[in-house]
C-alpha cells in the first residue's frame, strides 16, 4: 500500500531459476549519486540522489518482498530469502522465491510477464538541498521497510513525498523570487521618487535664482 509518509523508487530487476530448483530475483534498487528528475514545472526540475553513505545507519534487518507494498511476504530478510548488499555503488537485492507458494507464484508471474519492474520504500532520517542545481541529497535513510514487484511502476506515482517536497519547494522558491522582486521595484521607486525630489528642488532653486 502507497503511503504519504515513505519515499518510493523502482528499479529494474532480472530473474533466473537455478540448477538447484531456488527461483531468483537480482536487481540494483539503488544506484548512488545519480541524479533523477523527481518534478518538473514550467520547465523547471527538481531532481534527487543518494548519498553513497545513506544506507549506513538505516535500519534493514526486516524487510519483506511482497506485490503492490503489500500482502503476504514472498520472501524477508529474516529468514533469509532476501538479502540486500551494499556496495560502492548502490543497494543490490537477491531474492529466493522457491521457499513458499507466495513466492512461486510471484517467479512465475515474474517470468511471464506480469511483473518487470520493482520498488522499495523507505523514510529518510537527513538530507540536504541544493538551491543552485535544485537538487536534494539524501543523506541518511532511517528505515528500509519493503521491496516491491509493482503492477504501475510509474515515478510520478510511486513518489508521493518526493513529489510533494518538490511542489512546496517551488512555491518556497516561487515566494522568494516574487518577494526579491517586490523589494527590488520598491527600491526603484524610492530612487525615482528621489530623483524627482531632486529635480523639483533644483527647479526650485533656479526659479528663485532668476528673480535677482
Amino acid at each position: 500500500m502507497i503511503t504519504r509518509d515513505r519515499h518510493y523508487k523502482t528499479f529494474g530487476f532480472e530473474h533466473r531459476q537455478e540448477d538447484d530448483g531456488r527461483m531468483m530475483v537480482y536487481g540494483r534498487a539503488v544506484v548512488f549519486d545519480q541524479e533523477t528528475v523527481i518534478y518538473e514545472i514550467d520547465g523547471v526540475q527538481y531532481k534527487e540522489k543518494v548519498d553513497p553513505r545513506a544506507f549506513d545507519e538505516a535500519k534493514m534487518d526486516d524487510v519483506v518482498l511482497v506485490v503492490d507494498h503489500t500482502g503476504k511476504p514472498a520472501a524477508k530478510t529474516r529468514n533469509g530469502t532476501l538479502k540486500l548488499f551494499i556496495r560502492p555503488d548502490g543497494l543490490y537485492i537477491e531474492a529466493d522465491l522457491s521457499k513458499n507458494a507466495t513466492g512461486r507464484e510471484l517467479f512465475e508471474d515474474i517470468k511471464n510477464g506480469f511483473f518487470d519492474r520493482m520498488s522499495f520504500s523507505f523514510t529518510v532520517a537527513e538530507d540536504d538541498y541544493d538551491r543552485d542545481t535544485r537538487t536534494r541529497t539524501i543523506k541518511k535513510i532511517k528505515r528500509l521497510y519493503d521491496v516491491s514487484a509493482v503492477t504501475f511502476p510509474a515515478y510520478e506515482q510511486t513518489s508521493l513525498v518526493a513529489r510533494s517536497w518538490a511542489e512546496a519547494q517551488y512555491e518556497i522558491e516561487k515566494k522568494a523570487a516574487e518577494a526579491a522582486r517586490a523589494a527590488e521595484v520598491a527600491k526603484e521607486a524610492e530612487a525615482s521618487s528621489k530623483n524627482a525630489e531632486a529635480l523639483a528642488l533644483e527647479k526650485l532653486r533656479a526659479q528663485i535664482l532668476s528673480k535677482f
